[in-house]
């Protein structure tokens, strides 16, 4: 297969030095579509190729939880599961465990007052979730510096009160999608950070919010406030104010509307049963996650692709750069070049068809599947298989999997997770250092999270089997560092097995400029790098499933229901 082959053509057209710098620019390109292949027991380039072009298709429209493609999706993989003969898991004798995925919408009724004046929803205040509120006499207290344990506001103080919280200098925003409340006991919470919230947070923070109506504890009303509305709640600048200080009153009506999503929201489950009577009744899991973000507004697919690599090249997590004046002229002499080069090929593209985020760990589960569910021998542990839904809502599938499994939770042995495995060339920027040296991939690259946050043996074993079964792969430990700022370890699905004491392993082979964009698709992939990292979990799980003992669990168990800290 051709590697390369958009880049190529463009390089011949400029001199060597910008050649260099094209082909660094793009990556590499096959077909835009596939003709599917049969698959095989064995777990190849090609098997992985058919499936990810049928995963990842436009019509899966970028597999959101809760919607239409992702119902596709799902009913893609249990039929494959069928057809390998995985023993159904799900609800009621399916491969489907569906969960209660709701949507929370701030209802434009909602009012909130100050001394008689209106503040206006969205510029002076932004709602961020909890439970509705109605209070015509709420009282306001200054709660310091949002995370300063030094000087922290009591529950006493903060009973029943809207309590305000200022931010430090450099607050991350991207901490608000996963802010809990500061406070049990108050009745609201207010941040005044909306006057710096940069705009690309904005329209998220806008939109419904998903959540899993399961048991869900009542929470305070949370929102953003800009600095205006702030001084209205304590008459004046509140820079020096003391921790417990009261302010006026505030009349707040804010109400939220609660509805199912339009589609079910499910994971998929599937077991191949082991073939030792003494150890079957325990499993071994294997997961990625099925869904993606679904469908934005269109943009030009190529323009974004150059320009991405060359300002972001961390995707997503690089959100908040710009282009410097050099960086924008060098996007503007690359994307020239192409277009020269490729006249009346421009396409417009919406859909976050989540190739390697996380179509790659889906289809790679399913590899895993076919190859052991094909075995003559099965391995003494059973195997469990899980494609867990609403990972990119906030981990929403595995955490309602572990909290209600299908199997004892106490059988769970070790759970080997996948998300993001098709990528790691060395012109992806992987991540980076605890102390933010970037990192790029190589032909053996892959990221290990985890091994041994748990259970040292487990660790041990990933690479003990790396090199007893040549399978040669670089291993970059990196992104495990106690206290990175990516805070991987608790990013994906992995740790919501962790958090009840089972050992895992994510495999990763990490960030690209590609990630969270429309221009994550098939034809960028990796597959015979792909192909190698499948074959090593597929072994490693074999090996865990034959031991003749538990993995050895030597550190400490989290608090189910605690906060993660990488």
């Amino acid at each position: 297969m051709s590697r390369w082959s958009r880049v190529l053509s463009l390089a011949m057209l400029l001199p060597a030095a910008a050649a260099a710098a094209a082909a660094q620019a793009a990556p590499r390109m096959l077909p835009l579509k596939h003709k599917p292949q049969p698959t095989t027991g064995a777990i190849t380039a090609a098997d992985l190729m058919t499936r990810l072009y049928i995963f990842a298709d436009d019509s899966m429209q970028g597999r959101e939880a809760g919607t239409e493609g992702n119902v596709k999706g799902t009913d893609y993989i249990a039929a494959e599961a069928k057809r390998m003969g995985l023993i159904p898991a799900g609800d009621d004798g399916t491969y489907f465990q569906t969960i209660p995925l709701k949507t929370r919408a701030f209802d434009t009724t909602s009012t909130f007052t100050v001394g008689g004046a209106t503040i206006a929803a969205f510029s002076g205040y932004l709602p961020l979730g909890g439970d509705s509120l109605v209070n015509a006499a709420l009282p306001v207290v200054y709660g310091g510096l949002l995370g300063d344990t030094l000087h922290e506001i009591t529950d006493a103080q903060a009973a029943g009160k809207l309590v305000v919280f200022t931010t430090p200098p450099g607050f991350s925003f991207g901490r608000i999608r996963r802010l809990g409340s500061p406070l049990k006991s108050a009745a609201a919470v207010a941040i005044a950070a909306l006057d710096s919230l940069p705009p690309r947070f904005l329209g998220f923070l806008r939109s419904p919010r998903t959540f899993v109506d399961d048991n869900v504890q009542p929470a305070p009303a949370t929102l953003l406030i800009s600095n205006a509305v702030a001084a209205k709640l304590f008459a004046g600048s509140i820079d020096s104010l003391a921790v417990g200080a009261a302010g006026n009153t505030a009349s707040v009506a804010l109400r939220y509307v609660i509805a199912p999503v339009p589609f079910p929201a499910r994971n998929v489950v599937g077991i191949v049963r082991g073939s030792d009577p003494k150890l079957a009744g325990e499993y071994v899991a294997i997961g990625g996650h099925n869904d993606h973000l679904g469908v934005g507004r269109a943009v030009d697919h190529d323009s974004i692709m150059i320009w991405n690599h060359v300002v972001r090249p961390e995707g997503a997590d690089d959100g908040g750069k710009q282009a410097t004046p050099e960086q924008q002229a060098h996007v503007d002499s690359l994307l020239a070049a192409y277009r020269k080069a490729h006249p009346g090929m421009d396409r417009a593209d919406s859909i976050y068809n989540g190739a390697d985020d996380d179509g790659s760990g889906s289809v790679s589960v399913l590899e895993v599947a076919q190859r052991i569910a094909t075995l003559k021998v099965k391995p003494k542990r059973s195997l469990l298989f899980v494609w867990h839904v609403g990972e990119e809502k906030g981990l929403l599938g595995s955490r309602f999997f572990t909290d209600h499994p299908t199997v004892p939770r106490d059988s769970i042995v070790a759970q080997l997770n996948m998300d993001m495995v098709g990528r790691g060339d060395a012109s992806d920027e992987t991540g980076r250092t605890k102390d933010g040296v970037a990192l790029h991939g190589s032909p053996s690259y892959l990221q290990l999270v985890g091994s041994r946050r748990l259970s040292t043996e487990l660790g041990d074993l990933v690479e003990a089997v790396n090199k007893s079964g040549k399978h040669n792969l670089t291993f970059d430990y990196s992104l495990d560092a106690d206290g990175h700022p990516s805070n991987i370890y608790c990013r994906s699905d992995h740790y919501e097995y962790a958090r009840y004491g089972i050992p895992i392993v994510f495999f990763t082979t990490g960030l690209h400029s590609d990630y969270h964009q429309v221009t994550d698709e098939p034809e960028y992939i990796d597959y015979d790098h792909m192909a190698r990292v499948v074959n090593l979990v597929e072994d490693v799980a074999v090996h865990v499933a034959n031991l003749d003992h538990r993995v050895v669990v030597d550190h400490p168990k989290p608090d189910p229901n605690g906060a993660c800290r990488q």
